[in-house]
């Protein structure tokens, strides 16, 4: 039902101008309960889309639906559906995911080395990333998920930031954003609940370790916003 376009009748208000309890209108799915998220005031019925679906604690699944348009990430909905004592919220599948990492780099006595790190469920080299919490600015997850994987503390360098959009299985929207970010050093320690490995490569290597055309995009950028730092001189280590 995820991505399915729906009308949607309100029942009430559970949280005031943002969250509605409500039921889905359709000749397969008549009558069936859903929770309604929107930015704007819903007073009878809506046109939407099913951006979510919830699993509550007693094993019952409800949809989630907003207008068309109005992207909301899994710790949005979470802390929308955690207003009320009762059912609790089990788990949920979301239709929008988001994360933000960066291109990291290292430059030392043998040149400029980027980072790669491969995930215990992965098969292939990228870059570190994690999903966005709650409240969280863009720069500040990267940060925290690169310390969080690799132990490295990094800062970044204004001005680049690469979006990647793509449909990693199924019907599920995931947008990654990119920053480049200066580490200052080169000794990791990863997080091995999460990083199977890690390599420092020169930028040629990384593009034959990149199998994903958005990484190998991301590592053009990349290469170009790293001949300018040098232009102006900037180099920390």
């Amino acid at each position: 039902m995820i991505a399915q376009k729906v009308k949607a009748s309100v029942l009430g208000t559970l949280l005031d101008g943002k969250l509605y309890s409500g039921y889905l209108l359709g000749q397969d799915i008549y009558n069936q309960a859903c929770y309604i998220v929107t930015n704007n005031p819903v007073k009878d019925e809506m046109d939407g889309i099913v951006i979510a679906i919830a699993t509550l604690d007693d094993g019952e699944e409800k949809a989630v639906v907003s207008p068309e348009g109005e992207i909301y990430y899994k710790p949005e909905l979470m802390h929308f559906l955690s207003c009320f004592k009762t059912p609790k919220i089990k788990a949920i599948t979301c239709l929008y995911e988001k994360s933000c990492g960066a291109v990291v780099f290292y430059q030392g006595r043998y040149g400029t080395k980027i980072l790669l790190v491969k995930n215990n469920n992965g098969k292939y080299w990228s870059f570190p990333k994690g999903h966005v919490e709650l409240g969280e600015k863009e720069e500040d997850t990267a940060i925290r998920e690169i310390k969080e994987e690799t132990n490295l503390d990094v800062s970044i360098v204004k001005g680049f930031r690469e979006v990647s959009d793509y449909c990693p299985f199924g019907k599920i929207r995931k947008r990654v954003v990119f920053f480049l970010a200066r580490a200052a050093t080169d000794k990791v320690r990863i997080q091995e609940s999460e990083i199977d490995s890690y390599i420092w490569v020169s930028l040629e290597k990384s593009r034959t370790k990149c199998n994903y055309a958005n990484d190998i995009k991301v590592l053009d950028k990349a290469e170009l916003a790293l001949k300018k730092l040098k232009k102006r001189g900037i180099r920390r280590r």
